[in-house]
């Protein structure tokens, strides 16, 4: 953590939100406590000893409710008594999760917003200060002292070779050097040139064949264009009915009755297409133009599976006829193989997502949130890790599984709904692989009061502080703060000027994302800093 600063500005931003958060989280259930806790008469009191007997269990329950897990089981013993009762409960799920749920994701992205638009601010500075100051040691280093003139770019390059910077921003950097033919570099200029920094290494594709043949020519622009991947489209979409009107056919027939003979010669038909797709593809581009698309790649290695799978079950079964089925020959045989290669095609219609807005956005959001969920997928981890541990050390062994001299209730005998009776004896803390999927299951939250009532019963009431604890770090702090990166990945997807950013072949970084909202630092500001700074003496 120590080493990845994004992962300190997330932490410091949990840090920074706790206060408010457990103002408003806990008042929901702190100020319902009274009403099912009062004195009542007999009858009634015994209907709702189930979930409200004290204020602990009272407040267990009604916590529970927050995340809707118990939900309407809390209501019913209440609820059969007198149906007036369901107006409390109603009233608390919409105040406790419709709204203070809602309004803790509000704060939590707000608090993180903030904060890191703040940390990034002192980032930003600290960047242009730092290139300032490279700036300015270049410039007296280069005899530039008192004229300002600029930095000689010769001098930048011998400096920019000893800098460990990736060899693709290298490069860029001295291109883009290069390319001003030897101009003294300003301040400002100097600033720009590291702009190129954040770009993205721009993949070109290798040139085409070049064909004499007016017919050759021809026929390069026609199998090149993008409607020829547009029939190809048409092509796997007519694939992919076949095999689902062969599964709705053949769905109440048994195995050996089926008759594959359409089946298996519309295979042979469109791996015959897609083999041909290939071979004009790389004739119209050329070997090394059609492996430079990802697409084109997953395309290949499908149609040349396919392929094998096809020549194979020819050679084992013979060709279709009136009556053909494959028989079952080992675990699966490759007529089944084949069918669930088959259905890899239907990935081919990922490539249409550029070409419609909403789903580009959502696609690039997806790809966005993995490329920038470092930080918070390493601060899960280490929580993952830490409660576990910690959970083993607490309650390792204190349930064990009927059969193992186990103090539990018989499952016949076992209340309905409960531990026992559900069989949750893999849910434990006996090793570390049990504990992380145990963990898992309660950031669900679904059924996660049975975990809590039953590690209550086995290990005491002071299990639940871990339970709870667990709950508000991993469902409602991590979730929330996914949810806040989420949200600033979309918006600024969803912002035209993105795309320009796109096209130029810019990095989606975090600071990226917040690049029109940061202050640039005046140019007054960034001199007092170098002025009075320890490092560095400017003798002006």
């Amino acid at each position: 953590m120590q080493n990845s600063s994004m992962m300190k500005k997330t932490l410091k931003c949990i840090r920074w939100s706790l206060p408010e958060m457990a103002s408003r989280g806990v008042r929901a259930c702190v100020a319902s406590q009274s009403l099912l806790c009062s004195r009542q008469d007999e009858h009634e009191k015994k209907e709702r000893l189930t979930y409200f007997q004290n204020l602990l269990d009272a407040f267990t329950s009604l916590l529970v409710l927050l995340t809707t897990a118990n939900n309407p089981d809390v209501m019913i013993p209440a609820y059969s008594e007198n149906r007036a009762y369901a107006i409390f409960f109603i009233v608390f799920t919409l105040i406790g999760s419709l709204f203070l749920m809602n309004l803790l994701t509000a704060i939590i992205y707000n608090q993180f917003r903030g904060y890191l638009m703040k940390s990034l601010q002192t980032s930003l500075f600290r960047r242009r200060l730092g290139t300032r100051a490279a700036y300015e040691v270049l410039l007296l280093t280069g005899g530039f002292p008192s004229h300002r003139v600029g930095v000689m770019p010769q001098d930048f390059l011998q400096v920019l070779e000893k800098a460990q910077l990736s060899s693709s921003q290298k490069q860029a950097v001295m291109e883009k050097v290069r390319s001003l033919d030897g101009v003294l570099l300003s301040a400002d200029e100097f600033q720009k040139i590291f702009s190129e920094v954040d770009r993205g290494v721009v993949r070109e594709h290798p040139p085409r064949p070049c064909y004499r043949s007016p017919l050759l020519q021809s026929a390069q622009f026609l199998f090149g264009h993008r409607y020829f991947d547009y029939l190809g489209n048409c092509i796997t979409l007519a694939n992919l009915v076949s095999i689902c009107v062969f599964l709705v056919l053949d769905e109440d027939v048994a195995p050996s009755d089926r008759d594959n003979f359409v089946l298996g010669v519309l295979n042979c038909v469109f791996i015959m297409y897609y083999l041909l797709e290939l071979l004009l593809k790389v004739f119209a581009l050329g070997p090394w133009g059609y492996l430079s698309y990802p697409e084109n790649l997953f395309d290949g290695l499908v149609t040349l599976a396919l392929l094998v799978l096809e020549i194979l079950m020819l050679a084992v079964y013979g060709f279709p006829y009136r009556g053909w089925y494959p028989e079952m020959r080992g675990l699966l045989s490759l007529w089944d193989m084949m069918r669930l290669v088959n259905i890899l095609i239907v990935f081919r219609f990922l490539r249409i997502i550029p070409n419609m807005k909403l789903m580009a956005v959502v696609a690039s959001t997806i790809l966005g949130l993995v490329q920038n969920l470092r930080a918070f997928g390493g601060i899960l981890v280490v929580v993952y890790y830490v409660f576990a541990i910690l959970g083993i050390n607490l309650f390792q062994g204190a349930i064990v599984a009927p059969g193992n001299d186990s103090l539990a209730h018989d499952n016949g005998s076992a209340p309905c709904g409960s531990f026992e009776q559900l069989e949750y004896w893999a849910n434990n803390f006996d090793d570390f692989a049990a504990a992380l999927i145990t963990l898992w299951n309660v950031m669900v939250v679904n059924n996660w009061q049975v975990f809590l009532e039953a590690y209550e019963r086995y290990a005491g009431r002071w299990s639940l502080v871990y339970f709870v604890l667990w709950w508000l770090v991993s469902s409602v702090i991590w979730v929330n703060l996914f949810l806040a990166l989420l949200l600033e990945n979309f918006l600024y997807r969803w912002d035209p000027r993105s795309h320009e950013r796109h096209l130029s072949g810019m990095q989606l970084t975090a600071e990226l994302i917040f690049r029109d909202i940061l202050e640039e630092p005046k140019e007054e500001e960034l001199m007092h800093r170098l002025r009075n700074h320890p490092h560095v003496r400017l003798c002006r």
